[in-house]
């Protein structure tokens, strides 16, 4: 069964562009030869790591999102365990947390709808109607908590 998962990696700053490149090779490589598919990389280039790792205070990070296995990411962490150049790892599954999203914003939608049914407005909203087409108003009532001036 393919999911979607995000591969962060965080190489060393010892290594050139050239090795980072030839480790971003190997990790597109294993996912095609496991039947997996690299959807999009990002080398987010040369950052502060937010603490020290090691003697390293700094580093290269990649981003990958990748369509495939659990065996496939299995493999993949099992194989950047073994290069040196690569500090540290994450694999996070992305698959579940975009479902929520969606069933969450259906959710709102469909209350929404029966809102303004009951308002005896029409169900969707027109094009500059509401809060989302005004960006130069500041006051979301989204978190407002009854407080009216706390100061």
């Amino acid at each position: 069964m393919n999911r979607k998962y995000e591969l962060v990696y965080v190489v060393s700053p010892d290594a050139t562009e050239a090795q980072v490149t030839e480790l971003q090779t190997q990790v597109e490589g294993i996912v095609q030869r496991m039947g997996g598919t690299l959807e999009k990389t990002e080398n987010w280039g040369r950052r502060k790591l937010a603490y020290e790792i090691g003697r390293h205070k700094e580093a290269t990070y990649i981003l990958d999102v990748i369509n495939g296995s659990g065996e496939l990411m299995k493999e993949i962490d099992r194989r950047l365990k073994v290069f040196d150049l690569v500090i540290r790892h994450l694999v996070v599954r992305v698959d579940e947390d975009e479902g929520v999203v969606e069933r969450q914003r259906t959710r709102r939608t469909e209350t929404s709808r029966r809102r303004r049914i009951a308002r005896g407005l029409p169900p969707d909203r027109a094009p500059g109607e509401g809060q989302r087409g005004e960006p130069d108003d500041d006051r979301d009532d989204r978190f407002d908590m009854g407080l009216e001036d706390v100061r």
